[in-house]
């Protein structure tokens, strides 16, 4: 008996699509969000193969083994260094509900909040480089630098001539950089180049090269940014060592320029922030500097009892319980007043916009500022899916103008607690980048923040849910499409 081909080719196919089927049913939505779950599964049954091949590449959020014994390793070792640390002059004083967050944090992270802190906010682009750069100068035992990009051009020349000076006394400067994002930009090779030269002690994060035996997921990222000069200073918000159109001939073309918020602190805050860098340095080499580049919280001197209270939050891939979505909602849950929230890529999951809207609906002022045009299209149109319910929620929403790119990432609740950062609110900083938060209780800074928001809101424009119903189909079908792909996580 002859058996067509033809025929036999199609049995298999189908097959083959109904195990593919039965098995996503199964593996899929296992320990993952309904949201995530359910986007895969479209994928999957959608295009079966072409799904099946992006959930291999990209579907585990897990990271090696490895990592995560180093991971475990290092918070073990911090939070036996911080355990008899004495409470923080005023604790006694803080509102229940702040008490109760900072606890929270230090359960998920390890890292306390402590008081005695300064912190200055610096919205000027080249200013904030320059103000590192100044820093760097004046060290004298240790530079620990980390940012999601670093690349050696014209605006961070002086940047790296600070490392070279800092390298000649004799200073050990040691710098992290994320793998994919800082060889994406075009002068990757001659940045490389001039960390050897000037003796810097750097290596890459979470590289992606297979071919050595380093591999993870290659969409998992450090996204974080930070400068800890000798265990008395440090810097950290959301700008990357690059220049403001990131020396991309793309954005030079379209005229794009980042706009940014970085703070600087002093107080025993910084050691919070000189452990995250200790746990990505030994997380990526395996070498602990806890003995030779750490300064405890207990032998820096604290300004006085009115000063700021702050608390590190790293969130990442290493952390199970994501800390930053977790942070943000009980902030935005217990705020009394008003909810501010700056942030360029805006794709919260279901609970941050229930808890966003709720705020609202409870009578409180809620305000959004994001950029009028994107720089990842994608992103962009998941953003835009939001503002309906955020507009009929009564939540005001504020376009920063092009050709600008409102990069800045911080959220100021009331008027004296705030949180800057790293960390986008979106999906993306939730569950697959590394990211660095610093939340802080005290009312000069919140005044100081309130000032940086009424900048974006004099040049910004007010977007309304009438003009928004004008929006035509084709470009809000876009959107929603985005917003299916966004869970992809």
């Amino acid at each position: 008996m002859n058996i067509d081909p033809a025929v036999v080719t199609t049995v298999a196919l189908v097959i083959a699509d109904w195990t593919i089927r039965i098995i996503a049913l199964i593996v899929i939505p296992r320990d993952r969000k309904p949201t995530a779950a359910m986007a895969w599964l479209l994928a999957v049954f959608l295009i079966p193969f072409v799904g099946v091949a992006l959930y291999l590449l990209i579907g585990n959020v897990r990271l090696p083994k490895r990592r995560l014994e180093r991971q475990r390793e290092i918070d073990a070792e911090i939070a036996g260094r911080t355990s008899d640390l004495a409470p923080p002059d005023g604790e006694t004083e803080w509102p229940a509900l702040f008490r109760s967050i900072t606890e929270q944090n230090a359960a998920l992270t390890a890292l306390p909040a402590v008081g005695g802190n300064r912190a200055e906010l610096i919205g000027d682009y080249q200013a904030s480089i320059d103000r590192m750069a100044a820093e760097i100068d004046t060290a004298e035992h240790f530079v620990n630098v980390e940012f999601y990009i670093v690349a050696f051009d014209d605006t961070t020349r002086g940047f790296f001539a600070a490392m070279e000076r800092a390298v000649a006394r004799g200073v050990r400067v040691r710098l992290l950089a994320d793998h994919v994002a800082s060889r994406r930009v075009t002068v990757a090779d001659a940045t490389a180049a001039e960390l050897d030269r000037i003796g810097v002690e750097w290596h890459y994060l979470l590289p992606v090269r297979p071919l050595k035996g380093q591999y993870q997921r290659p969409d998992l990222r450090n996204h974080r940014k930070l400068v800890v000069v000798d265990g008395r200073v440090a810097f950290t918000g959301s700008q990357n060592l690059i220049s403001r159109d990131y020396d991309s001939p793309k954005n030079q073309k379209r005229g794009l320029m980042w706009q940014e918020l970085v703070t600087r602190v002093t107080g025993p805050v910084v050691a919070s922030v000189n452990a995250v860098f200790l746990s990505d340095w030994f997380m990526e080499t395996g070498e602990s500097l806890l003995e030779t580049a750490h300064v405890p919280v207990r032998e820096i001197a604290a300004p006085d009892a009115s000063a700021l209270v702050c608390q590190i939050v790293p969130s990442g891939p290493s952390f199970a319980q994501e800390t930053n979505l977790r942070l943000f909602l009980s902030l935005v849950n217990a705020a009394q007043e008003r909810v501010i929230i700056t942030s360029p890529y805006f794709v919260p999951d279901e609970a941050m916009m229930y808890a966003i809207t709720s705020a609202k609906y409870r009578g409180l002022e809620v305000q959004l500022f994001v950029s009028e045009i994107g720089d990842q299209g994608s992103v962009w149109h998941a953003q835009r899916s939001y503002y309906r319910p955020l507009l009929e929620a009564g939540v005001r929403i504020f376009l920063y103008p092009g050709p600008y790119i409102l990069h800045s990432k911080h959220l100021s609740v009331d008027d004296d607690v705030a949180v800057i950062g790293s960390s986008n609110m979106d999906i993306r900083s939730f569950n697959l980048n590394f990211e660095i938060s610093m939340l802080v209780r005290g009312e000069s800074f919140v005044r100081d923040m309130r000032e940086v928001e009424a900048g974006y809101r004099a040049i910004s424009r007010e977007l309304t849910l009438e003009e928004w119903n004008q929006e035509p189909a084709t470009a809000t079908f876009l959107d929603g499409v985005a917003r299916l792909t966004s869970a992809l996580q």
